[in-house]
């Protein structure tokens, strides 16, 4: 099992205090802390934060580098252009235990190209295997490596498992690895239904 998120919106973060939080996540997890990643798109939040929206991909940018850094570097110096901070010869506690994987969320164009240049991955959200078809194949393209994963998250109202194994073999088809099924509602039986018919599935 695997713990990420999907996808965390970086930019409205201080990617200091999150690369201690998540390194502590991949400690606790032993290793299996995956990093689902986006720049977001609703400008309202950005504003209620007082993150400039215009300077989302600057700061997503930067953000990475900056955990990057601090989770391989001891001590650390890191000179930020987007971000308040200070780094100069810092020790960051705790290091993870292993590499975070990186993957990048969203289909807009910034978005696909971020994530050949410096992900580890791609997760997909509300599209059919149809229309992320060409989206898989070009990363497969630039990204040939077994070190790269693609991903996708859908949604199932966990009833017919019939519908389930097609959106799973649609999706492996195009070249999907990993699947995220979440339910079309929130609450916790929905949850419930959607893991019993995963497993049911897999099992």
């Amino acid at each position: 099992m695997r713990l990420g998120t999907t996808v965390l919106v970086l930019p409205m973060r201080h990617p200091l205090r999150l690369a201690k939080e998540l390194a502590t996540l991949q400690n606790f997890s032993e290793g299996r802390l995956i990093l689902g990643a986006g720049s977001g798109w609703l400008k309202e939040e950005f504003a209620a934060l007082g993150v400039p929206f215009e300077e989302r991909g600057r700061r997503l940018d930067e953000g990475i580098a900056m955990m990057r850094a601090v989770w391989s570097q001891d001590p650390v110096t890191f000179e930020s252009r987007y971000i308040p901070a200070v780094i100069e010869g810092m020790t960051m506690t705790p290091m993870p235990v292993s590499p975070i994987p990186l993957w990048f969320g969203g289909k807009a164009e910034p978005a696909l190209r971020r994530t050949i240049r410096i992900g580890d991955g791609w997760h997909g959200s509300g599209l059919t295997a149809e229309q992320a078809a060409p989206i898989v194949t070009r990363l497969r393209v630039a990204r040939p490596g077994a070190d790269f994963t693609v991903s996708m998250r859908v949604q199932w109202d966990g009833t017919d498992r019939g519908v389930l194994r097609a959106l799973v073999d649609g999706y492996a088809a195009i070249g999907v690895e990993h699947l995220l099924v979440a339910p079309q509602d929130r609450n916790v039986d929905d949850w419930e239904k959607v893991t019993e018919g995963v497993g049911g599935l897999v099992g």
